[in-house]
């Protein structure tokens, strides 16, 4: 399903899916879902971790080393917040389609309704709409679509600019979690240089998705599999409508996620990976479409600034090893995804200096560019 440039089939990337009684052929994904789905039950549950456990730090390493992901309660991220940002994210996509075009994705631009450049370069769209935005400029970036600047307009912005305060302090303490989790004091968080500068400098970006409704699920898919760039992502999610899978390995299958009521689910990205020195792996994840209900989801990825080497932290080297990969900036490292995309490399298999401590190696790494994943959007 993959395309070295945008086909006949991406000429129409606004398609309407909410009208839709079938599957078009631009969207028919039939024959990608070769792994069995499992619903994530005894050996294959999801990790639950609560931030608010003394044990927190001990249940995010085996988490992430394990599994990439897990879903985080005792988090204090008001719940009312996290259903005020699903409704309102569910009302931008319920406005007619020449008010979000106003608000399209220009080529090149990073922000902005539509399909994201990623996505084109598949041969087929996937049943989803997406606006994507800097955590810290919604009021400048919806001027586009509300140009009055009006109550809705009003309205939106106040809840997204709550939404990135919350979220930007949780990411905080997630990452010290992180640091913890990899065997760090608290002195050492404060007073590690490297550490101090992750913590201060991390940039946010939002994405809002909409799931809609789908005639026939088996054939469409709301997100190819992918890992994230960046740091990691914590992703709220309509509450009982499933839709997020990560994939396990030996043997490899999909797990659903729980759409557990209140839980953020946290996801390792590729450049966490790289800080950590393989240790805590990006996880491999996509989306899927159900018959019955639309889906909303809004992730919040957090990552280096742009002009950041991103290289293994001294203290995710085992005493007497080696750094597994070399620095790299995000812009860089998007670079190096592009070329991997659709072949059978990834752009961690071309960081990677040396063999990871533990598992991880390159035989692992290889393998994430299988699945021609590389998108931001979850």
């Amino acid at each position: 399903m993959l395309s070295s440039t945008t086909t006949s089939a991406a000429a129409d990337p606004y398609f309407d899916l909410r009208t839709a009684e079938r599957v078009p052929e631009t969207h028919d994904w039939a024959g990608q879902h070769d792994r069995p789905v499992v619903a994530g039950r005894d050996d294959d549950a999801v990790p639950v971790v609560d931030m608010g456990d003394p044990g927190v730090a001990r249940a995010v390493a085996r988490a992430a080393e394990e599994w990439g992901g897990f879903l985080l309660v005792g988090h204090g991220v008001p719940g009312e917040l996290m259903a005020r940002v699903l409704e309102q994210a569910a009302r931008l996509f319920a406005r007619p389609a020449p008010e979000k075009a106003r608000a399209g994705r220009r080529p090149g631009e990073a922000h902005g309704y539509g399909v994201q450049p990623y996505a084109l370069r598949f041969s087929k769209l996937m049943w989803s709409e997406g606006y994507t935005f800097p955590a810290a400029a919604a009021r400048s970036e919806f001027r586009r679509l509300w140009p009055d600047a009006g109550d809705d307009y009003l309205r939106f912005c106040d809840v997204m600019e709550e939404y990135h305060e919350e979220m930007r302090a949780l990411g905080g303490e997630v990452l010290d979690v992180f640091f913890r989790a990899l065997g760090l004091t608290a002195d050492q968080i404060a007073g590690g240089e490297t550490e101090r500068e992750v913590r201060e400098t991390m940039a946010a970006t939002v994405q809002l998705n909409l799931y809609p409704r789908c005639p026939d699920p088996e054939r469409a898919i709301g997100m190819a599999a992918h890992t994230d760039s960046g740091f990691f992502t914590l992703i709220t999610q309509s509450p009982a409508v499933p839709g997020l899978q990560l994939l396990r390995r030996g043997p490899d299958r999909w797990v659903t996620v729980p759409a557990l009521p209140g839980a953020v689910a946290v996801v390792v990205g590729d450049l966490f990976h790289v800080l950590t020195n393989g240790r805590f792996h990006s996880a491999l994840h996509r989306v899927v479409v159900n018959r019955d209900r639309e889906r909303v989801s809004v992730p919040y990825f957090l990552g280096p600034p742009a002009g950041m080497e991103v290289a293994p932290l001294a203290s995710a080297v085992p005493p007497g090893g080696k750094a597994a990969f070399r620095a790299v900036t995000w812009p860089e490292y998007m670079v190096m995804r592009r070329k991997a995309f659709g072949t059978d490399t990834s752009a961690l298999a071309m960081l990677q200096v040396a063999e990871v401590e533990g598992g991880g190696g390159e035989a692992d790494v290889r393998s994430r560019g299988l699945c021609a994943k590389y998108l931001d959007r979850d």
